[in-house]
């Protein structure tokens, strides 16, 4: 991958706009090509390890792609068996981010199962803090956000501009349905978190994830109760 140019951020954002309106309709390998192709090594992926799709995806358009892990020290072990499998298999390379403090640190300083009681807090400093460092050496970061998993994400642009962070917000698979992922992974074979066949339809931190019923959205087993939806990198 060639170096690309170096933009501004008024550059960017326009840039996003744009690639937003005119990628609307197009396939998820053809958006991840053109964001490869647009930024190069300043582009990246994230992922929560609850599937490997958008990696498969990234992988294709862009080989050896970096595919950026949260490790919150508060993952079932699946997630991190699904990480390890996802590097050994795939050609990406995966980068693990941490927080600033171990889950005993944190406890120490704000006491024990923040999560219960401030998971705002928790996630900010588990999730949102980490993220927000280690997305700094890139220019674009590519999600597996779909509109159909809760209200909070039904005008995901597959193209957009993160203003929080000052970077261009990919969103290959933002049209996708559940079906369109399904069919993916048993078209290709590829790699997802066997909690998705234990009940869990969106897979977090164990403390705060639990199991789906009957009728609700992908999203209600995540932090049940509590009104919460999101953890704040999406926001």
């Amino acid at each position: 991958m060639t170096t690309v140019r170096e933009y501004t951020a008024q550059e960017l954002r326009q840039l996003a706009e744009e690639a937003g309106r005119e990628l609307e309709e197009a396939p998820a390998p053809d958006i991840l090509r053109w964001a490869a192709g647009t930024f190069g090594k300043g582009f990246c992926v994230t992922s929560s390890m609850e599937d490997a799709v958008v990696a498969h995806l990234a992988s294709r358009a862009f080989p050896g792609v970096p595919v950026v892990f949260l490790d919150t020290g508060y993952h079932f072990p699946e997630t991190i068996g699904t990480r390890d499998a996802v590097a050994a298999v795939m050609d990406v390379e995966v980068i693990t981010l941490t927080p600033r403090q171990t889950v005993a640190e944190q406890d120490a300083q704000y006491g024990p199962k923040l999560h219960d009681r401030d998971p705002d807090l928790c996630c900010a400093l588990r999730k949102v803090q980490p993220l927000r460092e280690g997305l700094e050496g890139y220019t674009a970061w590519a999600t597996g956000l779909r509109r159909d998993e809760s209200p909070t994400r039904a005008n995901t642009p597959v193209v957009g501009w993160d203003e929080k962070r000052q970077k261009v917000k990919v969103s290959p698979i933002a049209r996708w349905t559940q079906d369109d992922v399904d069919a993916y992974v048993a078209e290709n074979g590829v790699l997802t978190n066997p909690l998705l066949s234990d009940g869990y339809a969106s897979v977090g931190c164990a403390p705060c994830t639990r199991r789906v019923r009957d009728g609700e959205d992908a999203r209600a087993g995540r932090w049940a109760g509590t009104g919460k939806r999101e953890c704040g990198l999406h926001l």
